[in-house]
């Protein structure tokens, strides 16, 4: 279906390529997983599977790319848009209307589809995607996980040969999330669609993949079996650790085939060790003074509840992960708290009310990272941003620069933001807002784009600021990223607080909310591959 034949791609202004001579192909009906980290060229690979790259992207391509017998040299990709169906990382960026429902229609009324036709697929996809309740509603309304699923829904609408996915669960809750790629392994098994997704929580998609694509940065394309790729690939999802901590000759690629595997081979966990795992991450907030507090906040937004009169004291010195289902309220709740949408109720930070004083005080006080980094860089390169974040928060020139390379992210000074990957446009707005040391740090899906290695790293970071006395508030789907670093876990649900306790109390007793490593080890009470480390274990 996809072959790829001595193919080089070289960015603009790029001297060498990020892809080398990559030959490759991806069957009919396969689902085909690309891996590799932040920045080694995913997007490129797909862009070219879809004639964005060279066509759209101002890249250049030598060697052959061809989808279905058409080759992206002579086919744009309106030439292609029958055959292949594409959902780049930033949904909104390619609606085109303004409702749900027009949004899903719009590929086939340009294909030219009778009414009819598309009566029944707008109903069906709808149906599909689990959004029929959305169907009405203004897409600038939707929460970005919602947003993310209509994206995909208006490509599959079109019912395209190939469906090109580029972090198509980077936004959803982890029930969402199954839920979408339950649907896209439906089509693939019994529609017979081809598939190729790139995805950094690659414990969410693995099990479902036929075959897999890692880019180790050096512009090689390694291709092969997903868990020959998974056994050397640089990229380390749960399971692929807790087989290199155990020894397995090879990856399981499920929670099922691990359980199988420790039921019948070992090893098995002295259950003696639990309690001493449950002090390795207890909360500590008792201890600490609060440094915000929360009573009876509102955020509504018309005739919608986003929060609905929450309560909370958050500690100096702790780490909160904020959870729960798209549209639940954890971005209202997150911006009300930094003063930066209208709300009720009363706002405490250190004693002042975030929404009432001036923006370098409140900069001070709660400094918040949006889901969408790109709406707070507006320079024209990285130098100039990092400038402008030592300027404003008052601090020693290269502090934000500093950031950025403790977040594995070497940017080019003289790079546009625009030019960057999500991923790194990520730890560049990271940098420039943790240059103000605020007192409250809040993250909205921070992990979006990045892959495990810069994850560790912002563990640390969050581990340093939490240290310093930093309250730090994470809302994220990420629920191992959760489980390696918060010490306290709220969930909301319908803009109620429905949880609130230690990470392993709220996270290990919910089925959707429980990192890999603690189904696989259910009921023992651990929650990283590190504990499983330093746990006794019996063979």
């Amino acid at each position: 279906m996809i072959h790829f034949e001595h193919v080089s791609i070289t960015q603009p202004d790029a001297t060498t390529p990020v892809i080398a001579d990559a030959t490759f192909s991806i069957r009919d009906g396969d689902l085909c997983l690309v891996m590799g980290r932040t920045g080694t060229g995913k997007s490129t690979l797909l862009g070219a599977i879809n004639g964005l790259v060279p066509h759209s992207s101002g890249a250049t391509l030598s060697g052959d790319v061809t989808v279905a017998g058409r080759s992206t040299r002579t086919h744009r990709p309106r030439d292609l848009a029958d055959v292949v169906g594409w959902v780049g990382q930033n949904p909104l960026a390619g609606f085109v209307t303004d409702v749900v429902e027009d949004e899903v229609a719009y590929g086939m009324e340009q294909l030219g589809l009778s009414p009819s036709v598309m009566r029944k697929r707008v109903e069906e996809t709808l149906d599909l995607m689990g959004i029929a309740d959305l169907r009405r509603r203004s897409l600038m309304e939707l929460s970005g996980g919602q947003q993310q699923r209509v994206a995909i829904a208006a490509v599959l609408a079109a019912q395209p040969r190939v469906l090109v996915l580029d972090e198509p669960t980077s936004a959803l809750d982890p029930t969402a999330a199954q839920d979408v790629l339950a649907a896209i392994a439906t089509l693939v098994h019994d529609v017979g669609l081809t598939v190729v997704l790139a995805e950094h929580r690659l414990e969410r998609v693995m099990h479902e993949a036929d075959t897999a694509l890692w880019l180790p940065g050096d512009g090689r394309v390694v291709s092969g079996t997903a868990s020959d790729i998974l056994s050397m690939a640089d990229t380390t999802p749960p399971l692929v650790e807790l087989a290199t901590a155990m020894g397995w000759p090879e990856v399981p690629l499920s929670v099922r085939a691990a359980r199988r595997r420790i039921r019948d081979h070992g090893p098995h966990l002295d259950l003696k060790a639990a309690p001493e795992l449950r002090e390795a991450m207890s909360w500590r907030g008792d201890g600490h003074p609060p440094v915000a507090q929360l009573r009876d906040l509102r955020v509504t937004y018309g005739d919608i509840t986003a929060v609905a009169g929450v309560d909370l004291d958050l500690h100096a010195g702790t780490t909160v992960a904020l959870m729960g289902r798209n549209g639940s309220g954890k971005s209202s709740l997150l911006w009300a708290l930094q003063g930066a949408v209208p709300s009720s109720g009363q706002v405490s930070v250190d004693g002042r009310d975030p929404r009432r004083v001036g923006d370098d005080e409140a900069r001070r006080l709660v400094s918040l990272v949006p889901q969408s980094p790109a709406d707070l860089l507006y320079l024209a390169d990285v130098d100039a941003e990092c400038a402008q974040a030592d300027r404003e928060s008052g601090v020693a020139e290269g502090t934000a620069r500093s950031l950025l390379l403790r977040l594995s992210a070497d940017l080019p000074g003289e790079r546009n933001p625009r030019d960057l990957s999500e991923g790194q446009r990520l730890a560049l707005v990271l940098a420039i807002q943790l240059a103000a040391s605020p007192r409250v740090v809040c993250l909205d899906e921070p992990t979006r784009g990045l892959d495990y290695a810069m994850k560790r790293e912002l563990t640390r970071i969050i581990a340093a600021l939490a240290a310093q006395g930093t309250c730090v508030v994470v809302s994220t789907h990420d629920v191992e990223f959760a489980a390696q670093t918060a010490e306290r876990t709220i969930v909301l649900a319908e803009g109620e607080v429905v949880a609130d306790g230690t990470t392993r109390q709220v996270c290990s007793s919910s089925p959707s909310f429980a990192p890999q490593v603690t189904k696989v080890f259910h009921p023992a009470d651990v929650m990283t591959v590190a504990e499983i480390s330093a746990a006794r274990v019996t063979s």
